[in-house]
């Protein structure tokens, strides 16, 4: 099952989508893993041998707390994915069990990807000190991948303000099986996009 959109999708077929997804399409011993850090999931074997590919992006983007603030707010408002060939419906809730979709605009139709926010996690340790704010999405039955991403806004001990993508995923189609290598490709090309996009909004608020 595949769902597809000769043109941009409208929030009707999105809601569709939604409606005819099912559940996550992973094993539940993966469920938040995203979660962890990069380093305690590259060293996980189980998740090498079960055939889960790890990508990782970390890009500085702005510094105090300001900063922080605004890209808290873009993640909240689905910024990240401020492009002409990839969006999420903006009034989208970050929220725990929130399904939602994920649109993509391949060589000619548009790909609707089903997705269900898996968990969300905000730490903020003192008014002006260390935060973090992220949230994981599991892909559900439907999606051409199997897996989990994470994305999170953090503010550090020195004030500097990064922008972070994980995810570990492996095909979940027969299309993806065939075309993996492009899908390793394009989720690169969007971790670069998305990391502009959040930047862009940083700028275009101040």
């Amino acid at each position: 099952m595949v769902f597809l959109s000769w043109g941009r999708p409208s929030t009707e077929q999105q809601q569709q989508v939604i409606n005819k997804a099912g559940t996550f399409n992973y094993d539940n011993k993966y469920r938040g893993a995203s979660s962890r850090s990069v380093s305690k999931l590259k060293e996980d074997s189980e998740v090498n041998k079960d055939g889960f590919l790890i990508n990782h992006s970390r890009v500085l983007v702005g510094s105090g707390k300001e900063s922080y603030d605004r890209g808290k707010q873009a993640l909240q408002n689905w910024k990240h994915f401020g492009m002409d060939w990839a969006f999420v419906d903006p009034k989208t809730p970050v929220e725990t069990g929130k399904k939602f979709c994920v649109c993509v605009k391949e060589v000619l139709p548009w790909v609707m990807l089903p997705l269900q926010v898996a968990y969300v996690d905000e730490s903020k340790k003192s008014r002006k000190g260390p935060a973090h704010f992220g949230y994981g999405s599991g892909t559900l039955e439907g999606h051409l991948l199997a897996g989990e991403e994470r994305f999170s806004i953090e503010l550090d001990r020195d004030g500097k303000v990064w922008y972070e993508i994980m995810s570990l995923s492996k095909p979940a189609h027969f299309l993806s099986f065939l075309g993996y290598p492009y899908v390793k490709l394009r989720q690169k090309h969007f971790a670069h996009h998305s990391s502009d996009a959040v930047l862009k909004h940083l700028e275009t608020v101040k």
